[in-house]
């Protein structure tokens, strides 16, 4: 699944949106979806692949630990990236959308 090896999130983010991964998608929980807030797109765990997948765990700093995901819906026309932080920081709430990410790690 991954073709690429990067040292950070952000060299992860910033190759994918040139790569095309355009779209800034979020987890949105309560509807069991990702969600684009610039266009109010909501995709269900149906509605897309996940492409690319990079973890990053930080070596002092907790916080860094995150995992981006490069997705695309062929049904919508659209690429884009959700950055899910894991671990001491992850939000506990367990969905279909956040099992659906998780279970290709």
């Amino acid at each position: 699944m991954n073709r690429h090896s990067y040292d950070t999130a952000s060299e992860a983010i910033n190759d994918l949106i040139r790569r095309g991964y355009t779209t800034d998608f979020s987890l949105l929980n309560e509807k069991d979806c990702i969600i684009c807030k610039q266009t109010t797109l909501e995709l269900s765990p149906d509605e897309f692949d996940i492409d690319e997948i990079y973890r990053f765990e930080g070596n002092t700093d907790p916080g860094d630990e995150m995992i981006v995901f490069g997705i695309s819906s062929e049904a919508h026309h659209v690429k884009g990236i959700l950055v899910n932080a894991y671990g001491m920081y992850s939000d506990s709430k367990t969905s279909n959308i956040t099992r659906r990410l998780h279970k290709h790690l």
